[in-house]
């Protein structure tokens, strides 16, 4: 009897323990932007304001825009020697070194075989994960030599939202959310249960779905609500265990209290 006493309360305590993630609350700050893109470990600030990418550290901000590329639809600054900016509408990414001077452009319009890419994210190297809409597939291109490193099998549902690092990508579709090594080897897949965008850093997975954040286990076991106060979710990111939402011209920060 006291066994199962001793097993019932563990129960009823890790239930406990999973059933939300906290946060405490940093800072609140002023900052005027179109699309707040990242903040690394040393506070530098990447963002968009009128169709302009600005890098904003402690002492300088720096600017780079390209007009006749249309709108930004995209920036990964993982790497912040290889930033590339994804310019949709003309097919096009720009890869910018640390003082946002370009070193490479890419036009998928013009290379051979042709890729129609609505996704991009960054890869080692000299590589990025795009997402091929004519083909379907999520490939691992090296724009140095022209050439697909890995492929993946064809996704069949719409693609929401792509993340990587230099280990591993991730792909959200409106069915299912998987996760790939840098050969293109699925590693899990999960279902996706209406969520509609992720933000990741060093394996942490947060998920938004009617404007509440979820926290994703690294067992990918269950997703996890996270106690947020009431506020509109513009933008949302995570940078070692701070998560940053943007909305309204206001940044906040929140330290995650992940066990």
């Amino acid at each position: 009897m006291k066994q199962i006493l001793i097993l019932l309360f563990l129960f009823k305590f890790s239930t406990y323990a999973q059933n939300s993630v906290d946060i405490s609350h940093v800072k609140t700050t002023t900052f005027k932007a179109d699309n707040i893109v990242s903040i690394d470990d040393f506070g530098t600030v990447y963002y968009i304001l009128n169709n302009v990418f600005y890098k904003k550290t402690r002492t300088q901000t720096i600017s780079y825009n390209n007009l006749q590329l249309g709108d930004v639809a995209a920036v990964n600054a993982f790497n912040p020697l290889k930033i590339n900016l994804f310019y949709k509408d003309f097919n096009t990414t720009i890869i910018l070194d640390n003082r946002l001077a370009e070193i490479f452009k890419i036009d998928f319009n013009t290379i051979q075989p042709y890729k129609n890419i609505t996704h991009i994210s960054s890869g080692f190297d000299n590589t990025f994960w795009v997402f091929n809409q004519d083909s379907q597939q999520l490939e691992l291109y090296n724009y140095k030599n022209n050439t697909t490193q890995a492929r993946t099998v064809p996704i069949q549902s719409k693609v929401l939202d792509l993340k990587s690092n230099y280990n591993s990508v991730w792909l959200l579709s409106e069915k299912y959310l998987y996760e790939y090594n840098y050969f293109g080897n699925l590693l899990r897949k999960t279902k996706n249960n209406g969520y509609t965008q992720l933000s990741e850093d060093h394996g942490i997975l947060i998920l938004i779905k009617d404007n509440n954040l979820y926290f994703l286990k690294k067992d990918w076991s269950e997703t996890i609500p996270i106690n947020l106060p009431n506020l509109l979710i513009n933008q949302f990111f995570v940078t070692n265990e701070t998560l940053y939402i943007y909305q309204n011209q206001k940044l906040q920060q929140f330290q995650l209290k992940i066990n």
